[in-house]
């Protein structure tokens, strides 16, 4: 964050500073998490239903804090404000008001958001000092959190940007404005909370419509709900994609034993070979998207294609695939799920697994609302079409072997198990297999943790 004194931070929040002078500076960073405080820092104190942060300030400040910022007097140097999420918010702001050389990236979509945030992020720093932050740091407290690491020498921030509801996306992008918005697609996550696809695009296009005119809105010529957002902004449009017209796009895709894609990107008239060294054919979207930001802010295209070949997963469980000793080939992606991003893994699984024998372990999709039952049948049959061995649904996911067991050739096995621990007894791997973890928050990490080499986890 850039160097700001309490007095600064109370106008600016509202708050009234305690146990200090005004002029008290804070130079390091803002944390939430009392363990990672450092000399200088801000630490937020939230009172949770279990652990009130403001009883570790006596903590923070012998770590070197300069102050705590909560909702109360901690009986410490600090601001006291009415509400910390709003002083963040507030704060945010502030910081990107004042950094006149920052331009901001807002990423959304309903799947790929922190994969192709990450990608963008390996991008945009060979340009210049860039804050892209690996995991999913998209809600009210994430967001500026993300924003308040932006300092004076910060050119590109990049934001990942999520939505429950009509309005989040907006308020967002209040908090730190973008220049450039991308949206990657319309898909079934969090179809509970929007009610339809429809409802999902009519949040998600809140980020190109808060664009300025001379930014850059980064639309997927390949999702119809995607690219018809062009009439809801004022920016400039950019089309990346698979379809013609696309103004960045990939053809002559090909994978590898390994899934890894190779395409010749194709953009304003250019055209650079392309070969990623990360799994996945669904990789191509999230890295076209990724060259279309890169592009706008100013990199060549065959510096964009060579970036390409060397981006990697920066973020956890999200396409982690490694080999273990004994000869399996595990495809971790279980950081979390929605019928889009578990099909795109299935087809990961296929690819790779080509010729060997495949298993699925697939956990519960959460807040899918009318569409839970549908959804989950609905990957099944995908797993049960693309001749997927051996299915191991979790738990609440039992649907999905419903959804399997309506294909009529698939030969594999199907299997249910009561929780992580039975999946885990279930595996009954053999070398040479390939194996795909995948499931909403926490309901497969036992079961990808149990496969990776000892001493190993995430």
């Amino acid at each position: 964050m850039i160097t700001m004194t309490l007095g600064e931070i109370a106008e600016v929040t509202g708050g009234q500073v305690v146990g200090a002078e005004p002029g008290a500076q804070v130079t390091g960073p803002v944390e939430f998490d009392s363990r990672k405080i450092t000399a200088g820092g801000l630490f937020v104190a939230f009172a949770g239903e279990k652990v009130d942060g403001h009883e570790f300030a006596p903590a923070v400040m012998a770590a070197g804090a300069a102050g705590v910022l909560g909702t109360r007097d901690a009986g410490v140097p600090g601001v006291v404000v009415a509400d910390q999420l709003d002083a963040l918010a507030r704060l945010a702001r502030v910081v990107v008001d004042r950094l006149d050389a920052l331009t901001v990236v807002g990423l959304t979509g309903s799947s790929g958001k922190t994969t192709t945030k990450d990608f963008i992020g390996q991008l945009l720093a060979r340009l210049g000092p860039t804050v892209a932050p690996p995991g999913s740091l998209n809600n009210e407290l994430g967001h500026p959190y993300t924003v308040l690491k932006a300092g004076p020498d910060t050119r590109f921030l990049v934001l990942e940007m999520g939505a429950r509801g009509v309005g989040h996306i907006r308020h967002l992008a209040q908090v730190a404005p973008p220049r450039i918005g991308v949206v990657l697609n319309i898909g079934a996550a969090h179809l509970g909370e929007f009610g339809s696809v429809e409802g999902t695009a009519l949040a998600k296009g809140e980020l190109v419509e808060a664009l300025p005119a001379d930014g850059v809105a980064v639309l997927n010529a390949d999702d119809p709900l995607v690219a018809a957002m062009a009439s809801r902004t004022r920016a400039r449009v950019v089309r990346f994609g698979e379809a013609e017209q696309a103004d960045v796009r990939a053809v002559d895709v090909t994978l590898d034993a390994r899934g890894r894609a190779a395409y010749t990107l194709v953009a304003g008239g250019e055209s650079a070979l392309v070969r990623l060294a990360v799994t996945g054919r669904h990789q191509v979207g999230n890295t076209l998207a990724a060259a279309a930001v890169a592009l706008a802010a100013g990199l060549p295209v065959a510096q964009v294609a060579d970036a390409l070949g060397e981006v990697g997963i920066a973020s956890v469980r999200r396409m982690d695939v490694f080999d273990r000793p004994d000869g399996v080939t595990v495809i971790d992606d279980s950081y979390n799920a929605n019928p889009s991003s578990t099909e795109a893994a299935l087809r990961s699984l296929a690819a790779l697994g080509a010729g060997r024998r495949t298993v699925a372990v697939l956990g519960y999709m959460a807040e899918l609302g009318e569409y839970e039952r549908s959804g989950h049948e609905q990957v099944g049959r995908l797993a049960a079409e693309l001749g997927v061995d051996r299915l191991i649904a979790v738990a609440e996911a039992a649907p999905i072997l419903a959804g399997a067991a309506t294909v009529a050739s698939w030969t594999g096995q199907g299997l249910h198990a009561a929780d992580q621990a039975a999946a885990i007894a279930e595996l009954d791997l053999r070398p040479g297999d390939v194996v795909l973890v995948k499931g909403s928050r926490y309901r497969t990490w036992e079961v990808a943790d149990s496969l990776r080499p000892e001493g190993v986890r995430r």
